[in-house]
């Protein structure tokens, strides 16, 4: 078993490990038996020692955390609480932060292109419509549309007498001819 923790312990983590532990395998194969069997009960000590106060410091933290979290109920800081907090300061630190700063001025600055270039289309095509409102062919479309409403409602006023507008003769006309709904005549 000893074997196998010495060969886990020469095992380099890095090239510079690797040279230091070249160095130390040279230096223990030099020693007599007695010498290498006396360093391994040395280091097997340490070991046990180092491995001792992290069983202790691992019952201590746990000590001091049950004694926190005692005194947060206490005072009445919940998980929730804390998340909370945690989250605001989160929040804090990345508006605090100069590329949460430089984000929001370009995004700031691309909104205020966007909403111009939306005025300036709209504005565009207001001109465009108000130009077409105004221009002869407009006029001209208007006129014709306007007498040909006006011929139809003299038309419908002179057969019934009594009509005074175009919806009112619509509608007198399906009641003198039975039909007051357009579905009325699917059903007949």
């Amino acid at each position: 078993m000893e074997d196998h923790n010495s060969a886990n312990l020469s095992e380099p983590a890095s090239p510079a490990a690797s040279v230091a532990s070249a160095e130390i395998a040279a230096e223990f194969a030099a020693l007599s038996t007695e010498e290498k069997e006396q360093r391994r009960a040395e280091w097997s000590q340490e070991l046990a020692r180092v491995e001792e106060e992290i069983n202790t410091l691992r019952t201590v933290l746990a000590s001091k955390t049950r004694h926190a979290s005692d005194l947060k109920r206490k005072l009445g800081i919940t998980v929730w609480k804390e998340l909370t907090d945690d989250m605001n300061q989160g929040v804090k630190n990345i508006k605090e932060s100069t590329v949460y700063q430089r984000t929001e001025s370009v995004l700031k600055t691309t909104g205020e292109k966007t909403a111009s270039v939306f005025g300036s289309i709209t504005s565009g095509i207001t001109s465009k419509l108000s130009q077409m409102k105004n221009s002869e062919s407009m006029r001209s479309i208007e006129a014709s549309v306007g007498s040909a409403y006006e011929n139809v409602k003299t038309k419908v006023t002179s057969r019934s007498g009594s009509v005074s507008s175009f919806p009112d003769a619509m509608d007198e006309n399906n009641t003198s001819s039975g039909l007051n709904s357009p579905t009325d005549s699917l059903t007949k």
